[in-house]
């Protein structure tokens, strides 16, 4: 077996990671305890599969926007001329030139699910070498992937120390600081809030995926993994921290300038309207001169009226997105209005792809351990051969997702492949070590490995909190759906330059009902197999009378 040996191997929640260490293999037929009569290391392999099917598409859009930060200006900071050359493009113009160059120049996106439109070839060429990268990296099996990780973790921190310096330096970064740390008590009570929360987290620490528990398997069986499991999860929570503070400065001097920049715009409208001198309207007795000029002239007033913007600074942080939004539009727009642009652009998405290829490693890691390590498999299959079949086939479906309609059905992916079937599978996998397994025998195993019995604090988070906030989750989740009603999703309208609300297709919604149920359906499954097993081991024993 590989000696190999990551830093952040024990990155796993304590429980899972040290599942790994007690039997010493991978995460679905090192542990057949939980494998084969609850199926959950076959769920975790399928939502791993799931992901890396979609995950790589970010990678792609990276190295577009990476090829595209060389130029000068940016092509994301300026809109085109339209066919006449006689001005912008109308819908460049509507929208904004970031979100332009990304709904109309990187994913040609089509107005709805429904049109799914050909395969745009560059993306389609940037996937194809993101899954190249992926393959030399784990050509070599974990032991090279533990290698390319130490660079790919170590990289990103380096760039977002410098992202943190000229992040702070910028105009406006306190008010997106200051939206930041104000509390928004309000959200508490909103479902959705949890369910994204806990999603974060998940992804995060790779908890449910079976990521970390391969790579676990190859440290010695009395590495302290409880030292590592808090050290881990108390760097990951300082890390979130560290690039919320990052983003939130970058986000308030992008908001801060639309403010400004829509207050120009009310000025400028106000001082041609009613003839007054330059200068003498400004950004401080703007709601003053207002006033004055409302009761002053309210016949003129009312006509102009209509074409004053609503201002607030409010509105603009709370337009805050996320996802590929935020990493393709909102840094964009922020970059573009940096001096020496390109450099920016150019250290932001080469992180950004480190980033993306770091948990792709880790990610393939998940799904090739056990195939690698069945002997039905690898008695006919070289490594190589192996990482090549699973990099060929999940480019081949990533395809879809460089399709004119493939954003929808990334978001789909995104939204649904991972998000329930990981709750059920990280509650299937505690309750069976706490209450099946049993908590005792458990604890055994880790003081023969460790030398140290456990306190109450983890049996009691084990055995009763994980639990309860998992199925809290569950509530949530349902509650949420519910109160949704049908599932909907974001097209782009083209005529207007922005987002709508659409309800997904008969075949949509069928696409994530299989996602769902593919996943999680091995766990019931698996249980309902084991069980007919043991009935029938039990019938051929029995004496004959």
């Amino acid at each position: 077996m590989e000696k190999a040996r990551p830093l952040w191997s024990n990155s796993l929640q304590f429980v899972f990671a040290c599942i790994s260490y007690s039997v010493g293999l991978g995460n679905v037929w090192r542990f057949p305890y939980l494998c084969q009569l609850y199926g959950g290391g076959i769920s975790s392999v399928v939502v791993s599969f799931f992901l890396s099917m979609y995950y790589n598409v970010i990678n792609a859009w990276g190295f577009w926007y990476l090829f595209h930060s060389f130029q000068d200006p940016l092509p994301w900071s300026v809109c085109p001329l339209n066919g006449n050359r006689t001005g912008y493009d109308e819908e460049c113009e509507k929208a904004s030139s970031t979100q332009y160059f990304w709904y109309r120049k990187t994913l040609n996106i089509s107005p709805s699910i429904q049109e799914n439109g050909s395969v745009q070839w560059e993306p389609a060429l940037c996937l194809i070498l993101a899954w190249l990268m992926v393959y030399l990296c784990i050509l070599r099996g974990t032991e090279s992937t533990g290698k390319v990780v130490y660079f790919t973790a170590s990289l990103p921190y380096c760039v977002l120390l410098i992202y943190l310096v000229r992040g702070l330096t910028l105009h406006g970064a306190t008010n997106g600081l200051a939206y930041m740390f104000t509390p928004k008590m309000e959200q508490l009570a909103n479902p959705r809030a949890w369910i994204n929360a806990a999603t974060q987290i998940f992804f995060s620490l790779g908890l449910g995926f079976g990521t970390l528990i391969a790579f676990a398997s190859y440290n010695e069986p009395s590495n302290n993994c409880q030292k590592h499991a808090i050290i881990v999860s108390l760097l990951n929570s300082f890390t979130s921290i560290f690039a919320s503070i990052v983003t939130f400065s970058i986000y308030g001097f992008k908001a801060t300038l639309n403010y400004e920049d829509c207050l120009n715009k009310v000025i400028l409208l106000l001082t041609n309207s009613f003839d007054l001198e330059d200068g003498f309207l400004t950004v401080s007795n703007l709601e003053q001169v207002k006033d004055y000029l409302e009761s002053t002239y309210p016949s003129k007033y009312s006509k102009v009226f209509p074409q004053i913007e609503n201002c607030s600074l409010e509105s603009e942080l709370n337009t805050a997105v996320q996802g590929t939004g935020l990493a393709f539009i909102v840094y964009s727009e922020a970059i573009k209005n940096m001096e020496v642009s390109q450099l920016w652009s150019v250290l932001y998405f080469f992180m950004l792809l480190m980033l993306g290829m770091g948990s792709m490693l880790g990610n393939t890691a998940a799904i090739l351990t056990p195939l690698t390590d069945s002997k039905l498999i690898s008695r006919h299959l070289p490594k190589e051969a192996i990482s090549g079949l699973v990099c060929l086939s999940s480019c081949a479906i990533g395809m879809v997702f460089t399709t004119e309609a493939g954003n929808y059905w990334f978001d789909i992916f995104n939204d649904y492949a991972a998000t329930l079937s990981l709750l059920l599978i990280v509650l299937v996998e505690t309750v069976a070590v706490c209450y099946l397994y049993g908590l005792r025998r458990f604890e055994s195993d880790l003081a023969s490995m460790t030398g140290r019995t456990l306190n109450w604090y983890w049996k009691a988070m084990w055995a009763g909190v994980s639990p309860l906030l998992i199925i809290s989750l569950f509530v949530f989740y349902l509650s949420d759906y519910i109160l949704t009603g049908t599932l909907q999703y974001q097209a782009w309208d083209a005529s207007q330059g922005q987002l709508v609300s659409k309800n997904y297709p008969t075949h949509a919604r069928a696409v994530i009902g299989l996602l769902v149920a593919s996943s999680i359906m091995w766990i019931p499954l698996m249980a309902l197999g084991t069980f007919i097993m043991r009935c029938l081991r039990r019938g051929e024993t029995a004496p004959v009378a």
